[in-house]
């Protein structure tokens, strides 16, 4: 379906999470690398509920989570400490994060606040041991400018990076603490977003400023993006979870047609004069005799309950996104109480369930021509709940689209998490002391050059094509490559940039650990490349042997390799032994003939001699021996 973004008062906003590179977590000193392997020292499990509010007053999305009791267990490790286990007070707020925030703010033309104070966020789905979040507001009233005009940029806060969900077991949920408490900045947009396109412009800018800085991790799941839609007489959803920019166009295109249908189905159920009550109605009787495995299975001590919603009949069933229907989001919220899933009549007979017990369902429960019947099958307590939440749902298709807190799905289309959080959700943290932030510590930011503005400099300062001048301009080795370009006379820029964004690439797929390859091994292999002395064919085994050996200085790697250490006279002995093999070429082809003989001979020394002087001594071997027929 084709939309009118503008008729139907599409609104957007986005909340950019984006993990920060620091050395150390934002509340104590332990490392911000995740583990390789998710093997732990120790494991601990908690159970959380949620708080009361300052107000006393119990955030309802809080409550949403506390319907089905799950028991959270958590990794910990060597790298890990007694802050992230919450067993130990946090300590003072990361100084080195706090001014990477500042720098971001920046950026943004934020306005930066005077103090800095660190507030709790009530989170009870297991992702923090402590049942909430850290954060902290940085700054206030930025904005960027787009295609669409200006978008403001409402707040930036500082906070801390949720445990990584390892394995979800159902009634249990397993996370690793080697990501809580990561730094993060939470980027949040006014919502001036216009069209599913100008989403993906505006998340790209926001994207390509965070890796500006230099200052930011880089890799799949350090950014994350949340998207705020809305449209008129619908309601404002917030779809969580968003890792790819490829997605963003598809999330607000489909959560716009959803809120649409839903507008449709709530008009078409007004004009039934379609009603809910709250009776729910224990129809195990009727499948007494089912041959419905998913019944069956759930009858061994459990009950099938109903609802019906008269005047629903069709529209349970009618398509709201591609791939999902009314039901399905009656089903979302169902199984918030731990049931498998629900079934109504606008898709039965169906899953093993007859015609006929179809009809005794009905009946069972009074339905009529126009009514819809909504059931499920477990445990008495769960079914109870979940046909609770299906009421609640069903009424609220009668009056309003509601406002939610999504999860997106890979298909671009979302599944209901829970209600929005209000305000009851924060509280001010007391174990973290304010952090001044003074106009001399505002002062002495200076502010990075945008990626965009970077691209044509390196073209032009370092004669790389574009390309190559965007690959390593957006990368994080940039300020690796800049670092040798000024401390390497007469480096080639493309080996340079081939070699730290394709070779140890390539070196950490096969295996090689590239982290003991440091900046200094970089310097001297680029010093010997420009002196001629180290093959570009040569780079890749030299730093092979480097992560593997990282104690090495470069001039013994080379000699373990055999590198640079052909005599000239063995060369020349190579270069006289290809000219007499090729000597009908090389009268036929004159002096063009250098370059294809170039790589027999760098074939016939694998590698040893930089091509850089074997095409000059083989240049001038050929130009005598062609001087000899003159």
């Amino acid at each position: 379906m084709s939309l009118d973004y503008r008729a139907l008062g599409l609104k957007s906003g986005l909340e950019i999470h984006q993990q920060l590179d620091t050395t150390e977590k934002l509340f104590c000193g332990c490392p911000t690398l995740l583990r390789d392997t998710k093997e732990s020292n120790f494991e601990f499990f908690r159970y959380l509920r949620p708080t009361q509010s300052e107000m006393g007053v119990v955030d309802r999305a809080a409550l949403e989570e506390m319907k089905l009791t799950k028991k959270f267990i958590y990794k910990a490790y060597d790298t890990t400490c007694l802050v992230e286990n919450d067993e130990e007070p946090p300590r003072e707020i990361n100084s080195e994060a706090v001014d990477c925030a500042l720098v971001i703010a920046r950026m943004l033309n934020m306005n930066i606040v005077d103090e800095l104070y660190t507030m709790r966020k009530i989170v009870i789905d297991g992702s923090n041991t402590s049942g909430f979040q850290r954060t902290g507001l940085i700054a206030t009233g930025g904005c960027i400018d787009s295609s669409a005009g200006r978008v403001r940029i409402d707040v930036l806060c500082l906070e801390e990076e949720a445990a990584q969900k390892v394995e979800d077991r159902g009634d249990s949920v397993i996370y690793s603490l080697d990501r809580l408490g990561i730094p993060l900045v939470e980027i949040g947009t006014a919502p001036d977003i216009v069209s599913p396109a100008h989403a993906r412009e505006v998340a790209e800018k926001l994207g390509m400023i965070l890796r500006s800085t230099g200052k930011v991790k880089r890799g799949l799941g350090t950014i994350r993006q949340d998207i705020n839609i809305s449209i008129a007489e619908g309601a404002r959803v917030e779809i969580k979870g968003v890792q790819e920019l490829d997605l963003i166009e598809t999330i607000v295109e489909r959560e716009a047609l959803r809120q649409a249908e839903l507008l449709e189905i709530k008009k078409e159920l007004n004009k039934r004069k379609a009603t809910v009550s709250d009776k729910i109605i224990d129809v195990t009787t009727v499948f007494e005799g089912t041959i419905s495995k998913v019944i069956l299975k759930a009858l061994k001590g459990g009950a099938v309950y109903a609802v019906n919603l008269p005047g629903f009949e069709g529209l349970v069933g009618k398509e709201i996104q591609p791939g999902r229907r009314l039901g399905t989001e009656f089903s979302d919220r169902a199984k918030k109480s731990g049931v498998g899933g629900i079934f109504h009549t606008d898709e039965l007979p169906n899953y093993g369930i007859t015609e006929d017990e179809v009809n005794s369902l009905r009946k069972a429960v009074g339905a009529q021509a126009n009514d819809c019947v909504v059931m499920v099958a477990d445990s008495r307590e769960k079914s109870k709940g979940a046909m609770e939440a299906v009421i609640t749902r069903a009424k609220e298709a009668l009056e309003i689209v509601p406002e939610e807190t999504r999860r997106a799905l890979p298909d671009g289309n979302s599944a209901y998490m829970r209600p929005l959080p209000g305000a009851a959700r924060m509280y001010p943290e007391t174990d973290v002391p304010p952090v001044e932030i003074t106009a001399e510590r505002i002062g002495s930011i200076k502010l990075p050059e945008l990626i965009e503005e970077r691209i044509p400099r390196y073209m032009k300062q370092f004669n790389l094509n574009e390309e190559l001048a965007g690959q390593i301009a957006r990368s994080g080795n940039f300020v690796m490559f800049e670092s040798i370009m000024r401390q390497v006379p007469n480096v080639n820029a493309n080996v340079v940039v081939r070699t730290l964004e394709t070779v140890l690439y390539d070196l950490e797929k096969e295996g090689a650990k590239i982290s003991n390859i440091k900046e200094i091994h970089l310097i001297a292999l680029f010093r010997l490349h420009a002196e001629g002395k180290l093959p570009n064919e040569a780079v890749s085994g030299v730093l092979k042997l480097i992560a593997g050996k990282p104690e090495l200085t470069l001039e013994k790697a080379l000699g373990m390799l055999g590198i640079g250490v052909v005599e000239t006279g063995e060369l020349e002995a190579a270069i006289d032994r290809v000219i007499e093999s090729r000597t009908d070429f090389i009268k036929e082809k004159g002096i063009s003939s250098v370059g294809p003989l170039m790589g027999v001979v760098m074939k016939e020394l694998r590698g040893k001699v930089s091509g850089k002087e074997i095409s000059r001594l083989l240049t001038e071997k050929i130009s005598k021996y062609l001087e000899t027929f003159k």
